[in-house]
């Protein structure tokens, strides 16, 4: 018997505009939404210590709490168009699938609808839209196994959930399960998204926050000044570096940030050995230093030994104000001088606090002059941050 037409054709849009704009924020849609002030508190953690994964989980959590409430909405409003929507949710997912140009938070509700993440559907299903049919069959009879199993032991489920507004659903184990399996999958897909966007934004914002009070200008490349520069996210003809520093014809400095803790050796050693020693830019030639920037080093790593070897420097941003330890190594490599090279620790943070506010954020990440107080707001309530170690 075939299956009857469903009067629900898109999923987003059982959604508000608010929260699908939630769902693929980038970098610079991120400083949108938590504010410029918020982002500055986040720089100024990383630079006295405080990990950032620690610093943005708040950010990662109201998120979430946002997109979890968007997406019982999703159910709710379905429910309310279709009485078997819940019932029919699979079916409706993969064939949304199966649809070519695709906007992505579409595609990305119907996988979570499935249970699926961009990554799962390409590991579980080789990308294979052909697939789909009998991962979807599998899906539906391994859910309801494990519903039959679960309501022998415990019982049935029955209720209603109610909104002011009169939308309603009957609420049973099977509404449950497809329910919370598509937040599950939404939490990892979204968590994963976090950690790319907050790592791409950051390393910028930390890299030029550092480079900017210890003195240095900022620039697009290619220099036309070749002395007390640097440049963000450099590609030259072998390998990227997060920035480039020239300090004095023929002496320069390659950093390379990533917020690597101690379980990712493999990583960390692979930036140890990331860049040549020596570039030309026109005329003149440069030697040049790297210093790697890591949030953690393991006991007993040779990591420290391996970046001595090819006259590099790893520094651990889980040290408190290791931008001294910055100073100091640039002093001791390339005679640079600067009041943090001696300063005393215990006022380090103080000079860091007032020194960050003089940072240029929103040029690093090419933010022009009208976008620097924008803050976004609309429907945005649950997403309005103003929660950092600083801020």
């Amino acid at each position: 018997m075939p299956r009857k037409a469903s009067p629900v054709n898109s999923l987003s849009e059982l959604m508000s505009p608010a929260a699908l704009k939630l769902l693929s924020a980038s970098g610079s849609d991120l400083v949108r939404q938590i504010g410029i002030d918020v982002v500055r508190g986040v720089v100024l953690d990383v630079l006295t210590g405080i990990n950032l994964r620690d610093s943005t989980e708040v950010l990662t959590r109201r998120r979430l709490a946002a997109l979890n409430l968007a997406t019982v909405n999703l159910f709710l409003n379905g429910a309310t168009l279709s009485s078997d929507f819940v019932s029919q949710l699979p079916h409706l997912a993969s064939d949304i699938l199966t649809q070519k140009h695709l906007a992505k938070t579409e595609r990305w509700i119907a996988q979570w609808a499935l249970g699926l993440t961009d990554k799962a559907f390409q590991n579980v299903l080789r990308d294979d839209p052909q697939a789909l049919q009998g991962y979807r069959d599998r899906y539906i009879s391994a859910c309801r196994e494990v519903i039959a199993n679960h309501s022998q032991e415990h019982g049935e489920l029955e209720g209603r959930v109610t909104l002011a507004s009169g939308v309603k659903a009957e609420i049973n184990w099977l509404w449950m399960t497809y329910l919370l399996n598509t937040i599950g999958a939404q939490t990892l897909a979204i968590r994963g998204s976090e950690k790319s966007a907050y790592g791409k934004l950051f390393e910028k914002l930390i890299l030029g926050s550092l480079l900017h009070i210890l003195g240095f200008q900022h620039i697009i490349p290619p220099p036309e000044q070749l002395e007390g520069v640097f440049w963000l996210s450099s590609r030259e003809e072998r390998r990227e570096s997060d920035a480039t520093l020239l300090y004095m014809p023929g002496k320069g400095v390659r950093f390379d940030i990533g917020f690597i803790g101690r379980g990712n050796p493999e990583i960390s050693l692979d930036k140890v050995t990331r860049f040549e020693r020596e570039i030309s830019l026109g005329r003149s030639h440069y030697y040049m230093a790297t210093i790697i920037l890591v949030d953690r080093i393991g006991a007993g790593s040779r990591i420290e030994r391996l970046a001595k070897d090819v006259e590099g420097t790893i520094i651990q941003m889980s040290a408190g104000y290791w931008p001294q330890q910055v100073a100091q190594i640039l002093n001791q490599t390339l005679g640079f001088t600067h009041p943090l090279v001696k300063m005393e620790q215990g006022i380090v943070g103080d000079f860091l606090a007032e020194a960050i506010n003089q940072v240029p954020l929103e040029e690093f990440i090419g933010l022009n002059d009208d976008f620097k107080q924008h803050f976004v707001q609309e429907e945005m309530g649950l997403y309005d941050i103003s929660e950092t170690t600083h801020a």
